[in-house]
């Protein structure tokens, strides 16, 4: 299962949560964020971590000139398009970046939503679902209604996101089996400081699920 912590802004934590194993690291491509980062402080992040580490940029409503510019100049691995972009944005992105994979974040409201979710599929690489909030666009600390998600079989792979922490994380991985899942406030001192020791409680409890 991958293990993404994203909204890192600082170097030395993005080697440090890597070495704790993160399979994958997210970057803050959008201007508004409390947790915004530019393209020299992601390439100061990303110079160091090993090549499989995914480098994910996330980015809402942004132009493909704009997120091919930022992916090639800061040497990601990965986008993250967390805005309200169309099938054709990510068909059309795919074909800019064929290298890249494509991630598309949805913040799901209901049932009848997802199946607009799952539509996407063919057009990206990976979904991610997040908690719905009507003014940001993440890191709300909000969790998803879990038992939703139940019957939710993509035929791609897909993150789970929302309001995740160290101390819920066995619970939701009790019901749902995502190939994914992503963390960001549920490992925060304040937006963009991650918390080290809580990256570690994180990684000691999906140790003991996979003693079970």
């Amino acid at each position: 299962m991958r293990v993404k912590i994203c909204g890192i802004t600082q170097p030395q934590q993005s080697v440090a949560i890597a070495s704790l194993g993160a399979t994958a690291l997210g970057f803050i491509c959008v201007p508004t964020s409390p947790r915004y980062v530019n393209i020299l402080q992601i390439q100061a992040a990303v110079a160091p971590l090993p090549k499989n580490v995914d480098k994910i940029g996330v980015f809402a409503n942004t132009s493909i000139t704009e997120i091919k510019q930022t992916v090639v100049e800061s040497g990601l691995t990965s986008v993250q398009l967390h805005g309200n972009e169309s099938r054709e944005f990510c068909s059309q992105l795919r074909q800019a970046l064929p290298e890249v994979e494509i991630i598309k974040a949805f913040r799901v409201k209901s049932r009848d939503h997802l199946q607009q979710v799952a539509a996407y599929s063919n057009d990206i690489d990976t979904l991610l679902l997040d908690a719905y909030h009507q003014e940001h666009l993440g890191g709300t600390g909000q969790t998803l209604d879990w038992t939703m998600l139940q019957q939710f079989s993509p035929s791609c792979p897909w993150f789970l996101a929302g309001g995740l922490t160290p101390d819920n994380i066995l619970d939701a991985l009790s019901m749902l089996q995502p190939h994914g899942i992503d963390l960001s406030s549920g490992v925060e001192k304040t937006p963009g400081d991650k918390d080290l020791d809580q990256v570690a409680k994180l990684f000691s409890q999906l140790g003991t699920l996979k003693k079970l």
